[in-house]
């Protein structure tokens, strides 16, 4: 056996589940936290440490690497500069194998003490048990963009954050596995809060808002904290406060992982622009929307994201925001125009989106005098979505009071009034 290896740090490895590209690409999260700057390792780096031939990594690299293991580097087998293996053990450690015994002993012996029964072992929490989260994660996303808004997804959502964070109590972890506990937390409590804006329960969201920002921060994890304040934005816009809705989305926006990931970029200059065309700010919509087109060209679909970017973040969702810009600032045939796009490219789970992005188009289309086209437009909103929704509900009272008043005592009208009374019925 090479007795220069690192086998304390192999072990180490092993027992947590890192190959060489997955703990460098670790170290590399964990030292864009700590300094801003994404880390430039790859997995010869870490090749390199379990073979011994560095011995001592940079100080930075040293200090992510203890943040994710929960143990001093010179416990994971790294030498200090100036001193030599053997002054890291005592005399009768200077055989080769029962260096290495001693080395890695403290490790095993942790491991093994952990994972022994007895009422006093804590549990062992992983990430095997943040996996499991994520999957429930995705099946609350989902929920949302099947119906939206509904309080149901909201307790489940706000449950999940608690859950997540009783495992912090429920037995021992290292710090990447804490960090990653506090992230679904925080991913929980932002999609809790999602659902009480998508209701218009603007109260409850704030309070949602607050404990995901706290959780965000104790996470570290960028998009997850992009996310809560890109949330904030939107709350903020449709409380009708736009400076206070482009402030909080520009926090979003000085996240460094917009400028790492154009994707990123583009959904906070989506956000931006929607708004900006609340403000009636005509120039700084169409600046934004031409600037969050072109990040999203730059962007590159095979980067890893996280579920809930992957989950609706896209051509549709960016012609979508446009739509509401323009409805907002009277473009009536720019909002018409964008509404068409974002309905032809629109995925088949987008369900609440659709019914949004079609109830907006009838109003562009009213609003253009289209009486008959916007009501024929207006009436394909699925009925479950137009009882229960409370954001489509509404627009789509709004939608019934213009059409009377465009059209009063019209055969168009009454079209509607009667299609609208189909809803309460089956409700």
């Amino acid at each position: 056996m090479d007795a220069t290896r690192n086998t304390a740090l192999e072990v180490w490895m092993a027992e947590q589940g890192y190959s060489s590209n997955s703990l460098a690409d670790a170290v590399n999260r964990s030292l864009e936290q700590l300094t801003g700057r994404p880390g430039g390792l790859d997995g010869s780096s870490v090749r390199g440490w379990k073979a011994g031939r560095v011995k001592w990594p940079k100080s930075a690299t040293r200090r992510a690497l203890e943040d994710i293991a929960g143990l001093p580097a010179t416990a994971l087998g790294f030498i200090p500069r100036g001193r030599t293996s053997s002054a890291l053990v005592s005399p009768q450690q200077e055989d080769p194998d029962m260096k290495r015994r001693t080395v890695v002993g403290g490790i095993v012996t942790a491991a093994v003490a952990a994972a022994a029964p007895g009422a006093a072992s804590p549990r062992r929490i992983g990430m095997s048990d943040v996996d499991r989260l994520q999957k429930r994660f995705a099946e609350i996303v989902a929920s949302d963009h099947r119906h939206g808004g509904q309080l149901g997804i909201e307790q489940r959502a706000a449950a999940l954050a608690d859950e997540a964070l009783n495992l912090q109590n429920a037995g021992n972890a290292t710090q990447r596995v804490r960090s990653s506990l506090y992230a679904s937390a925080a991913a929980f409590r932002s999609s809790a809060m999602w659902a009480a804006i998508d209701g218009r329960r603007y109260d409850v969201a704030k309070t949602h808002m607050r404990e995901a920002q706290a959780l965000a921060e104790m996470s570290g994890d960028q998009a997850i904290k992009f996310r809560i304040w890109s949330h904030t934005g939107t709350m903020y816009r449709h409380l009708g406060r736009p400076a206070d809705a482009l402030a909080a989305n520009d926090v979003a926006r000085s996240l460094f992982l917009t400028r790492r990931d154009p994707l990123f970029a583009s959904l906070g200059l989506a956000r931006q622009g929607a708004i900006q065309g609340t403000a009636q700010d005509r120039r700084g919509t169409r600046r934004a929307f031409d600037q969050a087109q072109e990040a999203m060209l730059r962007s590159d679909p095979t980067d890893y994201r996280p579920v809930w970017m992957l989950a609706f973040y896209d051509q549709a969702e960016l012609d979508s925001l446009a739509l509401s810009a323009h409805l907002a600032m009277g473009d009536y045939p720019a909002a018409e125009y964008h509404a068409h796009r974002c309905l032809s490219a629109l995925r088949p789970h987008m369900i609440r989106s659709r019914a949004i992005a079609t109830t907006r188009l009838a109003h562009a289309q009213l609003a253009q005098g289209a009486a008959d086209a916007a009501t024929v437009t207006a009436m394909k909103v699925p009925a479950d979505i137009a009882t229960h929704h409370a954001w489509v509900a509404r627009m789509l009272q709004e939608f019934g009071a213009a059409l009377r008043a465009t059209a009063p005592g019209s055969a168009t009208a009454q079209t509607w009034t009667e299609h609208a009374a189909t809803w309460r019925t089956t409700a």
